[in-house]
């Protein structure tokens, strides 16, 4: 299948009705579905991010999976289980008689490929792995994972990870993931060999994509929606006036300032719930000098203009003005969903301009500093407006801010390759599990983990701690480590977190389907209302 690319970003509303003309007719087995903005790659192992993972856990599946109400559903492996004289050591169960979409077999060398791959360097999923220590194929359907220690919650680290065929991978010369920040490509890019409900029949990047039902799919289920046309379109009036026009059937990036509108519009459906996701602000915590502010060193190493910062920040207003109302204040960078929350630690210190002031003449920036803040506005719920909101904030403690605002594309690898002094990110928990968000952002760059620490900490005590959650077998213990952790990051402000997103999907009264925690829904359970 060949896969064309579009130069544009958004979408007019007159290519958007041409494009829509052109589109196949909508039928009850006909969903079109349209997101703000298009899967980053086809290569599963690429890229640890939200938007693209939704679009392709159609394509392809994990070996376990979350259901909506957050339990772990078996999808490719049948069971699993630590072994008995073995504790370091999970075995896991391949179903039988599940086929690629190009007919080939599932087989335990198959999983074993996609685990090692997810490792490589070059993988945003190798976070989810940093405790395997090897992976072996024991027969056509067991695989055993030995771990570096024993760690009872191992299964909750494969709900991300993807199954690719060995063989169709090696044919492609796609054995390595796409390395996504240096820019590089692989045939698994713009191509797909899953297990999924879908298969992929058509694909124009940025564009739209076409999804069809699998018949030989393992499951032996036809489901509601047989054919899914997933359709980008970056502004969100535009989204919404193709959902109320009719032209499209379901929105997943509903801008919160149209909640209300669509609750009363005919024909709208809209469903609200809580997202497993963190919203907040990184900081360089490692270079001597910034590279985008006015004064000589980082002002970000010093404690007490992290502190004002956060006295500068007001996030009830964050919540009432920008939000309308639909996010979670929070003091610390974890959802309530996750092991290593607690209701302490969740606690946020009111605005405090005077003290912030002072503050900031403690160290040494009474006049304040200039710095870049890099800002996706096509990614979150209102992310480009929350960091507007921010400008204003900092502004009041002599903080100016040069807001660079692009797509989720320009930003994401900038963080990712540490050229950012200050940015917004967001964080979900597949795992909801702490010990996720320390591998991933808190632990420093090495090896498997850091892969998505933009502010360069690296704090070795920090590190030890982590590391150590993957062989403690307490599970009280361990859970007061985790908290133990979260209050060295808090107390210590190395991050500036803003608020738990709420999530609204609004679609044609012909189809309900729910909110789904992690933002994952799963088209082939959504429903048509008869």
């Amino acid at each position: 299948m060949q896969v064309s690319r579009n130069v544009f970003k958004s979408i007019n509303a007159a290519a958007l009705a041409g494009l829509l003309a052109l589109s196949t007719p909508a039928s009850a087995e006909t969903l079109r579905w349209v997101r703000s903005a298009d899967a980053a790659s086809l290569d599963v192992h690429s890229r640890n991010e939200g938007t693209t993972l939704a679009f392709l856990k159609h394509l392809y599946e994990p070996l376990v999976d979350r259901a909506v109400d957050g339990s772990l559903v078996p999808l490719l492996a049948t069971s699993w289980r630590m072994i008995p004289d073995d504790s370091r050591t999970w075995e896991f169960k391949i179903r039988e008689g599940v086929v690629f979409h190009d007919g080939s077999p599932l087989t335990a060398e198959d999983v074993a490929f996609s685990l090692e791959r997810a490792r490589a360097q070059a993988s945003g999923m190798r976070s989810f792995l940093s405790g395997v220590e090897e992976i072996s194929a024991v027969d056509d359907h067991t695989v055993h994972v030995r771990l570096v220690g024993t760690s009872p919650i191992f299964p909750t680290n494969l709900t991300p990870i993807l199954i690719m065929s060995k063989a169709w991978s090696q044919k492609h010369g796609s054995e390595q993931p796409q390395d996504y920040t240096a820019g590089s490509s692989n045939y698994a890019t713009l191509n797909e060999n899953g297990t999924g409900r879908y298969r992929l029949v058509s694909r124009d990047v940025d564009v739209l994509s076409v999804m069809e039902h699998f018949p030989d799919h393992w499951s032996d289920e036809t489901p509601d929606i047989t054919q899914i046309q997933y359709r980008t379109i970056t502004d969100g009036a535009t989204r919404l006036a193709a959902l109320l026009s009719g032209e499209v059937d379901l929105v997943q990036d509903v801008p919160v300032q149209d909640v209300e509108r669509l609750r009363s519009a005919a024909n709208i459906r809209v469903v609200n719930g809580p997202e497993n996701r963190i919203i907040y602000f990184g900081y360089d915590l490692s270079s001597e000098n910034l590279k985008s502010s006015n004064v000589e060193g980082n002002p970000f190493l010093d404690a007490r203009v992290r502190e004002a910062m956060a006295l500068a920040t007001n996030r009830d207003a964050i919540r009432d003005v920008v939000m309308r109302g639909l996010s979670i204040p929070t003091g610390v960078p974890v959802p309530p969903f996750v092991a290593g929350w607690t209701a302490e630690l969740d606690a946020y210190r009111q605005p405090d301009i005077a003290r912030a002031k002072e503050l900031m003449a403690e160290a040494g920036y009474e006049n304040g500093f200039s710095v870049q803040l890099d800002c996706p506005n096509d990614r979150y719920v209102n992310d480009e407006a929350i960091c507007l909101a921010l400008t204003g904030m900092l502004a009041q403690i002599n903080i100016k801010i040069d807001l660079h605002s692009a797509s989720r594309n320009i930003i994401f690898p900038k963080v990712q390759a540490d050229e950012s002094d200050f940015f917004l990110f967001g964080a979900g928990v597949p795992t909801f599990d702490s010990a996720y968000l320390f591998d991933v952002l808190y632990h420093s760059k090495e090896g498997p983990y850091g892969a998505y620490n933009g502010s360069k900490l690296k704090d070795d005590a920090i590190d030890a701690r982590i590391e150590a959650l993957a062989s403690e077998t307490d599970v009280d213990k361990r859970l007061q480590d985790l908290v133990g952790i979260w209050k060295t990051i808090k107390d210590d402000y190395l991050v500036l977190p803003i608020h738990n997103q709420t999530l609204s999907y609004a679609m044609n009264d012909r189809f309900d389907i729910a909110v789904h925690p992690e933002d994952m829904p799963n088209m082939g359970s959504l429903k048509v209302v008869k």
